[in-house]
């Protein structure tokens, strides 16, 4: 008797534990790849990898997003498309907000008038939009009231009372305060991990995080129209950093919320944190090539990039692209100039700071014909030196020691209008 008792109890405890285990609600996130189908978002071709397409790279990145998180069992992934197809707006926030999601996540790329433009920004709900989210939140509330099972279970819910107004504004607020967090975390990660320019992360009155009744972000992951970012946007390699930041920020996130509710997950990340990089001795840049020709800024010489020094030196111009003095980021570099077209190009070290034995930097500001007494160049520099060789009139100005001097005093000369210098090492 006893042991038939015994059985009893051990199976309705089986039952029940099982039923808890189950019934556990897990985190919904929707991950939306923005644009899709006929919709293309922001494009540019490139002669050596074709056409840089954004619904191709959202969707991408997204679908790698996807995977990660659905390898953890405390996730439920809900995607807006996994092909290319072209969901609505509407369709998007609907598909959200009808799922209870805890969080929408966004991905796009961005794209720019100014070709120099690059980096990474992320979206969150505008501090305008705060009374058409909190329609929805009431609309997506009395969803609840479709049926008599549900009214039975969320009666208490009155989306015309006082009270659930006032908790239903307590809880946009809290959206945002996720959203920012979200945000931060994405941006940190780029950052940290990826070692790229963050734009920072910026309210604006976007449609699919206004009609969300969940904390949501906008990622945009980059700028399609910059030829560097593009190349890391369409590269594989770019594709699964970016999906990595984004997935251990969603990871963190988690992590955060938990604390603030009690509860807790157990996560594992794909792969133990790399050790941090420690900076070089020399500030590296990338050698393209050496003429006896000036070329100016946007030249098609110069292959499309961008972060170019020219630098003169016994005759010859010798331009050197970006400047870093991180291993891995000087790599990236030689790689985005080889891929461009510099097939030669190399590393070259710099000592920062360190000051020339003999001679001196100057800038060359002019070469051409003689200019007269009213050019801009000479009414806005004094002391400006001239100089002919072969019938062509070298005009330089200032005189200082480092590279990194010389640098500063050409940024202050384009800030004064006068353009496409370049630094002249002399030797005397």
């Amino acid at each position: 008797m006893h042991k038939q008792n015994f059985k009893i109890i051990l199976s309705f405890l089986l039952i029940l534990s099982s039923s808890l285990i189950f019934s556990q609600k897990k985190f919904t996130i929707v991950l939306d790849a923005g644009h899709g189908g006929s919709d293309h978002g922001a494009n540019r071709s490139y002669a050596d990898i074709g056409r840089v397409a954004e619904k191709d790279v959202t969707l991408a990145v997204t679908l790698k997003v996807g995977a990660m998180l659905e390898k953890n069992r405390d996730f439920k992934v809900i995607y807006t498309r996994k092909i290319d197809e072209y969901p609505s707006l509407s369709d998007r926030t609907n598909l959200a907000n009808r799922s209870k999601a805890d969080l929408f996540v966004s991905i796009h790329c961005n794209s720019s008038q100014r070709p120099t433009a690059y980096g990474t920004e992320t979206y969150v709900q505008g501090p305008n939009q705060n009374d058409e989210n909190l329609e929805v939140a009431k609309r997506e509330n009395d969803v609840i009231f479709l049926d008599e099972k549900d009214k039975q279970t969320f009666g208490s819910y009155n989306p015309s009372s006082p009270e659930s107004l006032i908790a239903l504004k307590l809880q946009q607020n809290k959206y945002l305060e996720s959203s920012l967090l979200l945000g931060g975390l994405v941006e940190g990660n780029f950052v940290n991990k990826d070692k790229r320019f963050s734009r920072g992360v910026f309210q604006k009155n976007l449609h699919v995080l206004r009609m969300n009744a969940m904390p949501s972000v906008l990622i945009e992951t980059g700028f399609i129209n910059h030829p560097e970012e593009s190349h890391y946007l369409a590269s594989d390699k770019g594709q699964t950093e970016i999906a990595e930041s984004i997935y251990n920020a969603i990871i963190d996130y988690k992590k955060a919320i938990d604390r603030k509710t009690g509860g807790s997950v157990s996560v594992k990340k794909p792969e133990p944190e790399k050790p941090a990089e420690s900076p070089l001795k020399n500030d590296f840049r990338i050698l393209l090539l050496s003429s006896p020709i000036k070329y100016n800024d946007g030249d098609p010489a110069l292959k499309g990039l961008n972060y170019i020094l020219p630098l003169k030196d016994n005759g010859l111009y010798k331009y050197y692209y970006g400047v870093t003095n991180m291993a891995s980021v000087k790599d990236i570099n030689l790689k985005t100039a080889k891929d461009a077209g510099f097939r030669n190009a190399y590393a070259v070290g710099f000592m920062p700071n360190q000051k020339l034995l003999t001679g001196y930097y100057t800038i060359e500001v002019y070469t051409g014909e003689k200019l007269n007494g009213n050019s801009f160049i000479l009414q806005t520099l004094k002391d400006v030196e001239r100089n002919k060789e072969n019938g062509v009139f070298y005009y330089t100005y200032g005189k200082v020691f480092t590279l990194e001097d010389a640098v500063k005093l050409q940024k202050d000369l384009e800030s004064k209008g006068i353009k496409n210098t370049i630094i002249q090492k002399v030797f005397k």
